[in-house]
């Protein structure tokens, strides 16, 4: 528990500024500006990604819903196309505003913010789903970036399972993977694998990574 203390400790002292002030950031190494502050963590689907924000929102730290499986409810919902198996083009749209939006609300939350996915991820999809990626998803990488280095959970056969909202099957989960990781090293993105472990020590791996830097 006092292991568990002392990362929190480290983390909110690196948090960022109030929320009526400008956040700090640095410039990013191909444009745009990164705040080191925001956390990504992708992978493909079945991964124990999503398990995971749950855990760190247990302990506190800000999370961001993942877009996907919030426009598919909503889509589903409203009688909607922006869905994986009807129009992955508009769902790919739909994915990078709720993504340009978890990161702008996310400068007004203060210390460490750590996102289910993040623009990238639209790119990357795209390019698993082979559809060319327009110029304006290519923009809003480099413009809206994140922490420069990213968390990804690799397949995890013994615990990928389908549901209502994740059709996908587990060998396009690992193509997904494939695609994320290609897509997060070609905008220069430093990838951190995530541990096949249970989902506490898979946490604190996470924070201890990040107190370290």
């Amino acid at each position: 528990m006092h292991k568990r203390r002392s990362r929190m400790a480290a983390l909110q002292t690196r948090g960022g500024s109030p929320p009526d002030r400008p956040d700090p950031v640095a410039d990013a190494p191909h444009g745009g500006v990164a705040i080191d502050r925001f956390h990504v963590i992708t992978g493909g689907p079945g991964s124990g990604k999503s398990t995971l924000l749950e855990a760190l929102a247990s302990r506190g730290l800000a999370t961001t819903e993942e877009a996907g499986r919030a426009i598919i409810r909503a889509e589903t919902a409203a009688g909607g196309k922006a869905l994986p198996w009807a129009d992955r083009s508009a769902f790919a749209d739909a994915m990078l505003d709720f993504e340009i939006r978890n990161h702008l609300n996310a400068r007004h939350r203060c210390g460490p913010v750590f996102f289910d996915r993040g623009v990238p991820d639209v790119a990357g999809y795209l390019t698993l789903s082979d559809l060319p990626i327009p110029d304006f998803v290519e923009k809003a990488c480099i413009r809206y970036r994140y922490a420069p280095t990213v968390f990804i959970a690799p397949p995890w056969p013994e615990i990928y399972a389908t549901d209502t909202e994740r059709r996908q099957d587990l060998a396009e989960a690992i193509r997904t993977f494939e695609a994320m990781v290609a897509t997060y090293s070609r905008l220069g993105y430093r990838l951190v694998e995530l541990p096949r472990v249970p989902v506490d020590v898979r946490a604190d791996f996470v924070l201890d990574r990040i107190a370290a830097t």
